[in-house]
């Protein structure tokens, strides 16, 4: 439990100092098991999206401070669940996974999660991950979301990038 409160605590700190906005939830009230969630997204999304949700250099979608964004409209929600990552993931049970994306979202995501937001539920996750995205569609939509969430929502233009500073001119 204290670790579960100095999990929350460090990076609803980091996340608030950084964003200048109300701090996350508290992991308990979005999580059945808050260290079982962060457990698995170590295991599952962490040598991809790095253990705090920092990808750089690797060229992909910076999570940190920034995933949150994709909670403001039901179809960017859904998006979450459906990437073929989460979709296909090898947590079988849909509440475990449903916790897991509530860390991603609510922890790493941190200030980036629009007041309100419902966390993700077990019948949710069952529901999503039924219409998994192809790989092939993954940065269109990925870009189509973003720019939903900028539009709607008035997440910051960089949210279009894979991170911020990403310039896909100089990718390689």
């Amino acid at each position: 439990m204290a670790a579960t409160a100095m999990l929350g605590a460090g990076l609803a700190t980091r996340l608030a100092a950084a964003h200048d906005a109300t701090p996350p939830a508290p992991p308990q009230q979005v999580m059945e098991d808050p260290n079982q969630a962060r457990v698995d997204y170590i295991e599952n999304c962490g040598g991809c999206h790095g253990v705090n949700g920092s990808t750089v250099p690797a060229q992909l979608p910076e999570l940190m401070g920034r995933v949150g964004w994709f909670m403001c409209t039901p179809e960017s929600r859904a998006y979450l669940l459906r990437l073929p990552n989460v979709a296909h993931s090898r947590i079988h049970d849909n509440a475990e996974l449903a916790d897991l994306m509530n860390y991603v979202v609510f922890v790493l995501g941190g200030n980036s999660v629009p007041a309100g937001t419902r966390p993700f539920t077990a019948d949710e996750v069952a529901r999503e991950r039924q219409h998994a995205l192809a790989n092939a569609s993954l940065t269109a939509e990925r870009l189509r979301h973003a720019t939903a969430a900028v539009k709607q929502c008035h997440a910051p233009q960089d949210i279009k990038l894979l991170y911020p500073g990403y310039n896909p001119a100089t990718a390689h």
